[in-house]
């Protein structure tokens, strides 16, 4: 058995030739090597950054960076970034951005920008002796804390509340200290968990030397101080209007009513049907990682914020709405968006930096907007093609070009593909039978 102990201080060729030896049994260490270091950047600093931002790095993972040029939100033109490998997200969001342009474009609006930090802790006694001290000394423990949130403060943000909360109905003995935040244009996460971390340092000493209380109430387990990536009122909400009779297009195949109708169908299966549900939100953040992605910020949290939103009231539900009334169609997006614009890899990552910059330098709350805004776009476009000419014939033709890839074709073999399937629904096995049959029968008779 191969001991990797003192793996991540071995250099990155030993690293790659441990791993080849063991590992990647079908290539070589050359081929290894070869292959790794042609996804490593040519600048050798640039590199050496990204080698900083993980741990045992051994290359970098490409993801195609493209973008959607002119989205009209709020009466301004974004040129938005987007770094996603799937084939039709992007063509499908600028498609979207095209025709809501012509239409009043998308009118977003920030609900609330609040974001939760805990201290979760294990206290045995009458709550009310707990609550009685934690009120007396709640001031104290901010005063604590002011040069932490000095600078945040000087931004407009800091500590907007903070509470306890009894959870012994669910767990003898557990509480919360429950504290809202303002992080500006940072997405927080260090800050919040260095204030929570030394409010909980502070509480556990006053509580270890309160005199009103017992031996025993002055014991306090805690437990850990982190914030929540489940973030309900850091919220944006997004939509598109127009008249249901400017949604008419030739190539819907049915009049703008009846699209309208089965659009709107198409949202309510969403709210009603989990299975439909999860495929629907995952259209969705289809456009939102990716614009989270290629910004820099954390599309995990972001996810898992909005799947927790999604199942607010218990059951999973589609993040959409369609209104039809008095004649008007309305589609819009409500969702939880924690992202940041100054701080953390927004300014480390040279693409990150280049993706700021093209969206006008955009404050935390406007990068929200756009970045909701794209995630509307995606889900107009995918439930669109739903009721109209269904998903694959779209999505297949932009997936057309990675199955000649896998496939191997030349470019006559692609260029003769391209042409042959321009108005047929593709699969692989039909790529691949073309390519097979139909072209060494071309090159037969020729």
């Amino acid at each position: 058995m191969t001991n990797f102990s003192g793996f991540s201080k071995l250099s990155k060729e030993q690293k790659i030739s441990l791993l080849s030896n063991h590992f990647i049994s079908a290539k070589s260490n050359t081929e290894m090597a070869s292959l790794l270091n042609g996804f490593c950047h040519a600048d050798k600093k640039i590199q050496e950054l990204f080698d900083k931002f993980s741990e045992n790095t051994i290359s970098n993972y490409h993801f195609p960076y493209g973008v959607v040029p002119d989205l009209w939100m709020n009466g301004k033109s974004y040129c938005v970034p987007m770094a996603i490998e799937e084939s039709s997200v992007v063509a499908a969001a600028n498609k979207s951005a095209k025709f809501w342009r012509a239409r009043g474009g998308f009118h977003s609006e920030i609900i609330s920008t609040t974001k939760i930090g805990q201290v979760h802790l294990l206290w045995h006694g009458e709550s009310s002796r707990l609550f009685s001290f934690f009120e007396r000394i709640k001031s104290s423990l901010i005063v604590e804390v002011a040069p932490l949130i000095k600078n945040m403060e000087l931004r407009g943000g800091g500590i907007l509340g903070m509470t306890l909360v009894d959870k012994t109905q669910e767990e003898a003995g557990y509480y919360q200290i429950f504290v809202t935040f303002d992080t500006r244009d940072a997405m927080g996460a260090n800050f919040i968990n260095s204030v929570l971390e030394n409010l909980a340092r502070n509480f556990k000493a006053q509580l270890e030397q309160a005199e009103e209380l017992s031996e025993v109430e002055r014991d306090v387990d805690i437990i850990m101080s982190i914030l929540s990536n489940y973030t309900p009122e850091c919220l944006v909400q997004t939509y598109v209007e127009c008249k249901i009779e400017e949604l008419h297009d030739n190539k819907l195949e049915m009049d703008a009513l009846e699209f309208a109708h089965k659009f709107q169908m198409a949202c309510k299966i969403a709210k009603l049907d989990v299975y439909r549900a999860v495929t629907h939100n995952k259209g969705i953040f289809n456009g939102i990682d990716a614009v989270v992605l290629a910004t820099g910020n954390d599309f995990r949290a972001v996810e898992a914020a909005g799947h927790a939103y999604a199942a607010r009231d218990g059951q999973y539900r589609g993040l959409t709405d369609v209104i039809i009334d008095n004649g008007i169609f309305r589609f819009t997006l409500t969702i939880p968006l924690s992202v940041g614009t100054v701080g953390g890899l927004t300014s480390l990552h040279p693409l990150a930096a280049l993706s700021l910059e093209m969206l006008g330098r955009p404050s935390a709350n406007e990068l929200m907007m756009i970045t909701s805004a794209i995630g509307l776009a995606q889900n107009f476009g995918a439930l669109r093609s739903l009721v109209t000419t269904g998903i694959q014939k779209g999505h297949m033709k932009m997936h057309l070009i990675n199955i000649l890839n896998q496939l191997q074709a030349g470019r006559a073999e692609s260029e003769a593909a391209c042409s042959y399937f321009a108005d047929k629904v593709i699969s692989f096995s039909d790529v691949r039978n073309f390519l097979k049959n139909d072209m060494r029968r071309e090159t037969n008779v020729n």
